[in-house]
């Protein structure tokens, strides 16, 4: 494979070329038997056993530390020999792991037969879309599940406020799912926990900041204390079933993110989650590119990168970059309010604004429940620091001159009822926009939000304020040199891209292709297929239910696409209501057919075409007692036929018709 040249990004990088020279790579096979071995060793410290066995493990340890001297005296010959002995060593015997054995993580053994199985790679969402991303990982009787994120809805999906993955696999499984495993705290890698966890609950490990989000979420859905959490450290590693997940220190719009290296006995496979490489992040260390590289060597079977910026050139830019921006816009405009709207969840965003107020003696609001939720608990966890007197209630806002003041709030996205929006809409009950104030959108438009934000952006300016929406944000996704450089460190076997539409997904496999990895050995997979994979081949296998569950307030799946089909219907061409009374026995029309219509014409205006649709059902309710006809639903059929035909005819339309036939 190809290997990126990265010696001039070493000062920020800090990868140990003198370990490439000590150490020679590892397949992945020599890496399963190494894990196998230390495992073995483990279970034989936890549970002593006979004295022949231990006989035979002080041997092999004996081989081993022999070896490792050889190794560190006399280079690439001594580590193919120390391998050799390890291979020996381990098909000398039948490997037999207590599932209460230690290993030297002080977690439970992974679990290794004799035989390994195929690792199983299900995503169940989050693949050709941005958003819903939830995958499971399957070894046997092990699943994991890596993130469990929401969508939000089409445009065309009315009424629906949250779309939710499908986890018919997971719910049909359930016994086997150990945990989730959460790569950062965005809507659309946690949003579907409350959720989800409703059917399937399992503990969940996250790193601090993500996980105190996602307590909020379950003390919202009433939950908390119904769901176990572990909070986890970068490096550490968390042992559950056939697996062992170790979290990665990356960089991404939100602090606390981190890629999961996930250890099975098919191989290791390592998940990026959202990253980019930011050498001067404002909070925290840089992306722990050292650690990559130490796996990377180990011989990884799989890569899954984040695709959202592969079909963009060059590097992303430092979160900094804005800050100085940001900077810049205090200093323009000394003698105006100013109000940014950015993501809830860039804290880091959130911080540099709160330090060019504190710089300028402005006081800070926040406004909008999921910034103010997201800034409570960052600052409780030490995410983000707020001077004294600086922060304010919105309430005190009218105590303070324009000049003195900058409020943070929600909605650079547009959406309908964030807080800016019902500020441009002129319906905020505390703030009103004027013609003096300055108002920055922080954010880049999320595809399918373009025409929303400038709807925003137009409102804004019609009410006489100033503007700001060009370079006042950076991404916190890798462009192609940065997803270059993490296949240049991991060097998997099998390219999987994932998190993107589906053109961001064949950036990356192109990207993939370039740096040398086969292109059989590329996947671009669709939610619900099951790759099957270990170090010999790779294959999809088949495919499992996946799909869309709608949330339509406390509705969850009671929405479905014929309700959504009819609510389309009926805000595209409204509605016709025919009410008819019957008698009993006979069936004669006793009363109507009336009609009452919404949404489709307006009544008064349309006196004569309403007058002829109602004798077209005169006639047609006497064709049905000519003809005997007295079961409802085919006078309902009778009565949607001929009036549907005449409205084509007169306009052009197909609204909905609902009889409706009462019985007296």
């Amino acid at each position: 494979m190809q290997i990126l040249n990265i010696s001039k990004l070493r000062n920020g990088i800090g990868i140990l070329k003198k370990q490439e020279n000590k150490t020679e790579n590892l397949t992945a096979e020599e890496n399963r038997k190494e894990i196998t071995e230390t495992m073995e060793n483990a279970a034989a410290e936890k549970k002593p056993a006979r004295r022949p066995a231990r006989k035979n493990t002080t041997a092999r340890k004996k081989k081993t530390d022999e070896a490792a001297g050889k190794e560190e005296k006399g280079g690439k010959a001594e580590k193919k020999a120390r391998a050799e002995k390890k291979t020996k060593s381990a098909s000398a015997e039948t490997v037999k792991v207590k599932k209460s054995g230690k290993n030297k993580d002080g977690g439970k053994d992974l679990k290794q037969n004799e035989h390994s199985s195929k690792l199983k790679i299900i995503p169940l969402g989050g693949l050709e879309q941005i958003g819903m991303n939830i995958t499971a990982f399957e070894y046997e009787d092990s699943i994991i599940v890596v993130d469990c994120g929401l969508s939000f809805p089409e445009d065309d999906m009315y009424g629906i406020d949250l779309v939710i993955p499908d986890i018919t696999y997971l719910k049909d499984n359930i016994d086997k799912v150990k945990g989730f495993f959460i790569t950062h705290g965005h809507e659309d890698h946690i949003g579907a926990i409350p959720y989800v966890l409703k059917e399937v609950n399992a503990p969940i490990y996250a790193t601090k900041l993500t996980n105190g989000i996602i307590e909020h979420k379950l003390k919202e859905h009433n939950m908390l204390t119904k769901v176990k959490r572990k909070v986890v450290k970068y490096g550490q590693h968390i042992n559950l079933g056939c697996f062992r997940v170790e979290f990665i220190k990356t960089n991404h719009s939100i602090q606390d993110a981190a890629a999961l290296a996930i250890y099975s006995p098919a191989g290791i496979v390592v998940h990026t989650g959202d990253f980019k490489v930011d050498y001067t992040p404002v909070f925290g260390d840089a992306i722990d590119l050292q650690r990559f590289g130490e796996i990377g060597k180990k011989g990884v079977l799989a890569l899954m990168c984040d695709s959202t910026n592969a079909e963009r050139p060059g590097f992303t830019m430092s979160e900094k970059t804005v800050g100085r921006t940001i900077d810049a816009i205090f200093d323009d405009n000394k003698n105006s309010r100013i109000i940014i709207a950015t993501f809830a969840s860039n804290v880091d965003r959130v911080q540099q604004i709160i330090n060019a107020a504190y710089k300028n003696g402005r006081k800070v609001i926040v406004e909008g429940r999921s910034m103010v939720n997201i800034i409570g608990t960052a600052s409780e966890l030490g995410y983000i620091n707020i001077p004294d007197n600086t922060l304010i209630d919105i309430e005190q806002l009218k105590n303070y001159p324009d000049e003195q003041t900058v409020i943070i709030t929600t909605g650079s996205q547009g959406e309908s009822m964030a807080a800016l929006s019902r500020m441009a809409s002129g319906i905020h009950r505390k703030v009103t926009i004027k013609p003096n104030d300055t108002i920055v959108l922080s954010s880049n438009p999320i595809p399918g939000n373009e025409k929303a934000v400038s709807n925003i952006i137009n409102e804004l300016s019609m009410k006489g304020a100033k503007v700001i929406f060009q370079d006042v944000h950076v991404s916190g996704h890798a462009c192609q040199e940065e997803i270059k450089l993490i296949y240049s460190l991991v060097r998997p076997k099998y390219a999987i891209p994932v998190h993107g539409e589906y053109r961001h997904l064949i950036a990356q496999a192109r990207v993939a292709e370039e740096l040398g990895i086969d292109k059989d050995n590329i996947f671009i997979l669709s939610s619900g297929d099951v790759l099957e994979l270990d170090e010999e081949s790779a294959a999809v296998t088949g495919k499992v239910h996946t799909g869309a569950i709608m949330v339509d307030g406390l509705g969850v799946g009671d929405v479905g696409n014929i309700v959504l089909r009819d609510r389309q219907h009926l805000a595209e061409d409204g509605i016709i209501i025919v009410v008819l009374t019957l008698e009993g026995g006979s069936g004669q029309v006793l009363a109507g057919p009336d009609i009452v219509s919404r949404g489709f014409v307006y009544v008064r205006g349309a006196e004569t075409l309403m007058e002829e649709a109602k004798q077209v059902l005169d006639e047609r309710m006497q064709y049905c007692m000519d003809k005997g006809i007295t079961d409802w639903g085919k006078i309902k059929t009778e009565i949607k036929d001929s009036l549907s035909d005449f409205v084509w005819k007169e306009t052009k339309r197909r609204p909905m018709i609902m009889p409706i036939i009462m019985e007296v």
